[in-house]
């Protein structure tokens, strides 16, 4: 991927990604209230917090898709506030949503070609050049083998499972090469098995790549996030290392608090 000059390398820099008094209202509702966040390269960072805590519009603020009403987005240490999310996109910010956003009607394969073109170095003339086109189709087939789905390539990606269409979800967010990776609940409706393996892909992943990950899967966050936030009606109740965010009693007090329901049933809702 070619350099963009304005913004110097994340691994040079001294927090890939820095929030600084991130607000954003809608109406009278304020969902993410004066939220302040440093993630070092390598961060493995989980924001938890009950529903409507404003988790799932931090990740569109930081991703692009929504833009703050105050505060400033830092990325490697260049401004990125108001920067569009397809220029985000570019330099490396890339997200899976809670809901897998696939292209049904095209193949499993094409759908992670298509995520990786605008990444990929031939990425001018493939479409005229067969060899590029295929270097496309090898790498994107890479991804696809990481999260087990190299023998549904040739299939349409509406024939998947809710599983599987997660997974293809996680190999288009991957297929850019991203320094940061936003994942929204990605364990949300997977069995055992697929957790496992979610789990598998994003212990593998390079320290290079830092994640922000949204999940109300504890079992998830403790196995994979080095350090929590949690929100609570959009301002931070607390940021630290994992075991000692999920032992702080008011982030207990925080999940039952709208409905007087037992973790467990918090964690049932995805």
């Amino acid at each position: 991927m070619t350099a963009v000059p304005d913004v110097p390398d994340v691994l040079d820099a001294p927090h890939v990604l820095d929030l600084k008094n991130l607000t954003r209202r809608y109406g009278s509702l304020t969902a993410v209230d004066d939220v302040s966040l440093q993630l070092p390269a390598g961060a493995r960072h989980a924001v938890i917090g009950p529903n409507g805590a404003g988790k799932t519009t931090l990740l569109n603020l930081i991703a692009g898709t929504d833009r703050p009403d105050h505060g400033t987005i830092a990325l490697g240490g260049a401004d990125i506030t108001r920067t569009a999310t397809a220029k985000r996109s570019r330099l490396g910010i890339a997200r899976s949503f809670q809901q897998p956003s696939v292209i049904g009607e095209l193949s499993v394969l094409d759908n992670i070609v298509l995520a990786g073109w605008l990444h990929h170095p031939l990425r001018r003339g493939a479409w005229r050049r067969p060899s590029r086109y295929r270097q496309h189709e090898e790498s994107a087939a890479r991804h696809l083998e990481a999260v087990g789905l190299a023998d549904s390539a040739r299939r349409p990606a509406a024939d998947l499972s809710h599983g599987q269409r997660r997974m293809l979800d996680l190999a288009a967010a991957l297929a850019g090469d991203p320094r940061l990776l936003l994942l929204d609940e990605p364990a949300a409706g997977l069995t055992d098995g697929d957790i496992g393996r979610l789990l598998s892909i994003l212990g593998g992943l390079p320290e290079s790549v830092a994640i922000i990950l949204v999940e109300h899967h504890v079992e998830v966050v403790a196995e994979l996030a080095e350090t929590v936030t949690v929100l609570a009606a959009g301002k931070v109740l607390i940021t630290g290392p994992t075991a000692e965010a999920l032992a702080h009693p008011e982030v207990r007090d925080a999940y039952h608090a709208t409905s007087g329901a037992s973790r467990d049933a918090v964690e049932a809702r995805g």
